[in-house]
């Protein structure tokens, strides 16, 4: 069992930058790729990005390519999205999410998800 907890939420000027953490409960964080996802007002939810267990590969969703950047911290069970030139189509509820194997842009497929953190930018 994984308990993911996100933080670093906010509201954001167009061009600024955000940096979300999320916080992992448990001795076996790394055993998971860890993904961020997206859910917008009235839009489904979307991939953002994954990073394997190791921290040695990411992957991302093209709109957020460039300009967002996923890092892990094993030692602190702890993953990052640092968000940068955001938009204001950036705006969503950002999900932290854990599986084992290999990254994926079907949310059906993450086994924990945290409680998501509101992101808005403004324009």
């Amino acid at each position: 069992q994984v308990q993911l907890v996100e933080s670093g939420g906010g509201l954001v000027q167009a061009g600024g930058s955000l940096r979300l953490s999320c916080a992992a409960s448990g001795r076996t964080f790394g055993r998971y790729t860890m993904g961020w996802f997206r859910q917008a007002p009235g839009k489904e939810r979307e991939f953002v990005g994954g990073i394997l267990r190791s921290g040695g590969s990411t992957t991302y969703a093209d709109s957020v390519k460039g300009r967002f950047t996923i890092s892990r911290d094993n030692a602190k069970n702890t993953v990052y999205l640092q968000m940068n030139s955001l938009k204001p189509e950036d705006t969503a509820v950002y999900y932290c999410t854990a599986r084992q194997g290999y990254y994926s842009g079907m949310s059906r497929l993450y086994d924990y998800w945290g409680q998501g953190t509101q992101v808005t930018v403004s324009s």
